[in-house]
């Protein structure tokens, strides 16, 4: 298997760690904020740490890597052979990481592509699966790049959360939407609009919003081949049910990902999220 483009993403992309060491795809961590500690996502500090911290009302930030960290995941993956660098990032209107990566790519030891894949969670992580599909073999940076861009194009991503204050706080979501998604105790379903959180639309109670997603993504998935991710934070049982429910509903499922999202998004969507990625193949 040729590792001549080396392929990177960041730690929002959630992809299985098997997965990333199987395709050799490497993530550059962010950084959440806990109080007075700045910790790496993945490393030292797990979803449910941030799920406790947020129930218990501690404040939680996050922030970008710095362009060194960036600069060092390049000098690595050149030492290791690469000749070029494919580095592929969450939507920039979530954060200014897309911005770290183009600084270091500037005075990387090889040339180094980077794209702003206006994706998050588990639709980031199918972009740089796909990147990395289509360089192993004789496959180009351009390449991997279109290849990445193509599988974004294609590729929703349904959300429900038990509340908006999270995303409101972040700045993730404009006050207005958060205020008509919390009127009437109504329950909030989002989706992932060019590069940004979009409210879709509201629901009465939490089972309906829950069953209305899983209509969203059947719908969304219809009888093409696809992948879907469900995503959850502290909720195991609602995505595991979820899950079964789009197994058997969804005939051109192809791969199906369930996971706990890290300790970023979930700072921004507080626990109960619920969340479904539909990726065309």
């Amino acid at each position: 298997m040729s590792r001549h483009v080396a392929i990177v993403t960041d730690s929002t992309a959630y992809l299985p760690p098997q997965t990333m060491e199987r395709h050799g795809i490497t993530a550059v961590p962010l950084t959440v904020v806990l109080g007075d500690r700045a910790l790496e996502e993945g490393t030292e500090i797990s979803a449910r740490s941030l799920a406790l911290a947020l129930q218990k009302r501690h404040s939680v930030t996050t922030s970008r890597p710095s362009p060194e960290v960036f600069a060092a995941a390049y000098r690595a993956a050149a030492e290791a052979g690469a000749s070029a660098i494919v580095s592929l990032h969450l939507s920039a209107e979530f954060s200014g990481t897309y911005d770290a990566a183009l600084l270091a790519a500037k005075d990387a030891p090889v040339p180094v592509r980077v794209v702003d894949t206006g994706m998050v969670a588990m639709a980031l992580g199918f972009c740089a699966l796909a990147a990395a599909e289509a360089v192993e073999g004789d496959g180009t940076p351009d390449d991997a790049v279109a290849a990445a861009e193509k599988r974004a194009a294609g590729t929703s991503a349904y959300f429900y959360v038990d509340t908006l204050d999270y995303l409101r706080r972040g700045g993730r979501i404009g006050t207005a939407q958060a205020l008509l998604g919390s009127a009437l105790a109504v329950k909030p379903l989002l989706q992932l609009d060019g590069g940004r959180i979009e409210l879709l639309e509201k629901v009465r109670t939490a089972s309906k919003a829950i069953a209305r997603l899983e209509e969203i993504v059947t719908e969304r998935a219809g009888t093409r081949d696809v992948d879907i991710a469900v995503h959850h934070l502290a909720s195991p049982e609602r995505a595991a049910a979820l899950a079964e429910r789009l197994r058997e509903r969804v005939p051109g499922l192809v791969d199906l990902h369930v996971s706990e999202v890290g300790a970023v998004i979930g700072a921004h969507t507080g626990p109960g999220l619920l969340g479904a990625v539909i990726s065309p193949r």
